[in-house]
């Protein structure tokens, strides 16, 4: 019978045997887990006493004990039937690489903490700190929180899916807003944002914007920050779609420069 050890552990008499409700009890599982780890392979299934019921012992709880913690450990069930078979030196090793299996999976759920973490805080992924100072810049400069958010959101999106040329592409656009008379360009499409799409002060904006842009790259070149990718048409539509100015603002510079 189950009895009280004098140190809180459990006792199990040799001869006692229990139900399958009982051992699931017992392990901490269903009596369906059970079931399952019998028709796999994995548990041996005890033969029926005589009054219909299978009886199990001290040994089946053992088994239950291990295949339960390779099974929480994550290790597949048909790996687990191929370990309950192998000798003890190759289970041991397999233990070993599982135990690094863990170890790896616990530093990519840290990861995933972390990025929760920050996501609640408001911050996808760390910035460096040269770009959190041009943001607090930006602000100080007379740029509405709505464009800062817009840039924290830019250099979220390139420092994440482009490290490698991320800070290149930061020095320059910190360089151009370095220039008072390209900022202030800057600070009219910022402005902008609440005038009417038919504003004729979004033609003129846009013919200096592209002016400024031929004069500093060259007839052939577009404003924007050129990853190779998709990321800075993403901006530019959410850009587009916060502001029907914007996004007139944004047609009149792309037919100016194909002017």
């Amino acid at each position: 019978m189950l009895q009280p050890c004098p140190w809180g552990k459990v006792k199990w008499d040799d001869d006692e045997v229990i139900t399958i409700g009982q051992l699931a009890g017992y392990i901490g599982v269903s009596i369906k887990t059970v079931r399952v780890y019998h028709d796999k392979g994995l548990l041996l299934e005890p033969d029926r006493d005589a009054s219909g019921y299978r009886r199990y012992g001290a040994n089946d709880a053992v088994d239950l004990i291990k295949i339960r913690t390779l099974a929480e450990a994550g290790v597949p069930l048909a790996r687990i039937r191929y370990l309950r078979a192998a000798g003890e030196e190759e289970f041991r090793q397999a233990l070993g690489e599982i135990d690094g299996e863990l170890d790896a999976r616990i530093r990519s759920l840290q990861e995933t903490q972390g990025r929760l973490r920050r996501l609640a805080a408001g911050r996808l992924v760390p910035l460096p700190g040269k770009v959190v100072a041009h943001l607090e810049d930006l602000a100080r400069w007379g740029f509405t929180p709505r464009w800062v958010d817009l840039q924290r959101d830019l250099w979220i999106l390139v420092f994440a899916t482009h490290p490698d040329r991320a800070t290149t592409l930061f020095h320059e656009q910190a360089e151009i807003l370095a220039d008072p008379t390209l900022r202030w360009l800057f600070l009219g499409y910022d402005h902008a944002h609440d005038l009417d799409a038919d504003d004729p002060r979004l033609e003129d904006l846009a013919r200096r914007i592209a002016e400024a842009n031929r004069e500093r790259y060259g007839p052939d070149e577009r404003p924007g920050l050129d990853t190779g990718s998709e990321i800075p048409a993403l901006i530019q539509s959410r850009v587009n779609a916060s502001s029907p100015a914007w996004e007139r603002l944004d047609s009149l510079i792309r037919a100016q420069l194909d002017a």
